[in-house]
């Protein structure tokens, strides 16, 4: 690969910081000093005591070249963002380096660079402006920009008012439509409802067929593999592995269930969204209502989750009005069936701080192998409030009758299901040549 098509090139990249300190290597302010001050006067001048360092990110050396879509997975933690942050410029790293070649415009979390008492209008104006744009070239976008957020009504009005979807809107349309040659995107799906998170892929989509360069971090498997052909996998602040996204996808999932004890364990590693409210267990119960993690494809599966409101709710809230979902995909991601409490046989959440849910899906349900599960929980068109990709592994075993017709192979497709048959006679029966 030539110099001339790489639009970002990391070598031996690493950020540590200090444990309960500013930055390593960071500039300090006069804030900074006048804390320092303090705590030295009230340690009374004892000798200061070394702060514990922990590496975010180490060595991390790759190349992206110029529009390419780079999916990053990882879990929660693993130091997805920090590379981020550091290819933005937000902050320097401790060792290494970052060639980025082009102008940058990132969204690495809601509303990044947003002042809350400008409005929707200024803060656009404001982003293009850091990102050194004119105004005749924001002008331009402007509208685009407006119509993209759905924001019309409210556009001059401070977004310190906006709902969080919203502010996500309009901050993913600052930052998809302004003429910059790299897009950092950190987890855009994490707030919003499915018709923007739709939206939003289509538009980088676009992105990219524009020769812009993106490098996206998502814990939605599905969406990355569809969108980036290339991946990194981030694991305790170092890659893992880099290539294809459907290996990389497929490395990272194989040891992030055995970390999570393998089959039928609760994973929430992969956790998003605002966080109010929070899926404690999900759990795959046999006919005796014990946690399994293989059932055979003539069995019921029987899904039980945990739900609560986070200790820092709003007084007075509770869970009613919440809906949740659970997602049944197969193993390399493609979705199959959904599950949802707001279905015509589903149910209310009711008005309290925990509760427990139960739905099954009766059998035959899949052919033989293994499944993922991912959950949901929001307010429809509104909000995520928690959402747990791969949240639970299972497997379907061969049925107990394998004789039965339902024992289809999975050329005959992955979902086996009772359904009705009706039969009626619309000809007169047919007769012979010699009738």
């Amino acid at each position: 690969m030539g110099d001339a098509d790489l639009a970002i090139r990391a070598v031996g990249l690493g950020k540590q910081y200090r444990i309960g300190a500013r930055v390593l290597g960071g500039p300090g302010t006069l804030r900074d000093a006048m804390a320092a001050g303090v705590r030295q006067f009230v340690r009374g001048g004892r000798a200061r005591q070394e702060a514990p360092t922990v590496w975010a990110l180490r060595d991390a050396s790759f190349e992206v070249r110029r529009g390419e879509a780079l999916g990053i997975v990882g879990a929660n933690g693993a130091g997805k963002s920090t590379l981020l942050k550091l290819l933005a410029r937000i902050t320097e790293p401790t060792c290494g380096y970052a060639d980025v070649r082009g102008r940058v415009g990132s969204l690495l979390e809601v509303g990044t660079g947003f002042h809350a008492d400008l409005t929707g209008r200024e803060n656009t104006y404001l982003n293009g402006a850091i990102l050194g744009m004119r105004k005749a070239e924001i002008d331009r976008k402007f509208d685009e920009i407006v119509a993209f957020a759905e924001v019309e009504r409210f556009i001059d009005t401070p977004v310190k008012h906006y709902s969080s979807g919203m502010y996500m809107r309009l901050a993913f349309a600052v930052a998809a439509h302004l003429d910059t040659e790299i897009l950092l995107v950190d987890e855009v799906l994490a707030v919003g409802d499915t018709a923007f998170q739709r939206k939003c892929l289509g538009k980088m989509d676009d992105v990219t067929r524009h020769g812009r360069t993106v490098l996206f971090v998502s814990h939605n498997m599905e969406a990355i593999q569809r969108m980036c052909p290339q991946g990194i996998w981030i694991e305790q602040g170092r890659l893992a592995a880099m290539g294809p996204i459907g290996e990389v996808v497929s490395q990272y999932r194989a040891a992030h269930y055995e970390a999570a004890g393998g089959l039928g364990r609760f994973n929430p590693r992969s956790r998003s969204g605002t966080g109010w409210a929070r899926v404690l267990d999900l759990a795959l119960l046999d006919a005796a209502s014990v946690r399994v993690g293989a059932l055979p494809a003539d069995a019921d599966l029987r899904f039980q989750i945990d739900l609560e409101l986070a200790r820092d709710a709003t007084a007075g809230a509770s869970l009613r009005g919440l809906i949740v979902e659970l997602n049944i995909t197969s193993e390399d991601g493609r979705p199959l069936v959904s599950l949802m409490t707001a279905d015509d046989d589903g149910v209310e959440l009711p008005a309290a701080r925990r509760c427990r849910l139960e739905t099954v899906l009766s059998g035959p349900t899949f052919v033989p192998g293994r499944y993922r599960m991912n959950v949901f929980v929001g307010i429809p068109y509104l909000e995520h409030v928690d959402e747990l990709v791969d949240a639970l592994e299972f497997e379907i075993l061969p049925p107990e009758h394998p004789w039965r017709p339902y024992a289809l192979h999975e050329r005959r497709g992955i979902v086996c299901r009772r359904a009705p048959w009706r039969c009626e006679v619309v000809a007169p029966e047919l007769r012979g040549p010699h009738d």
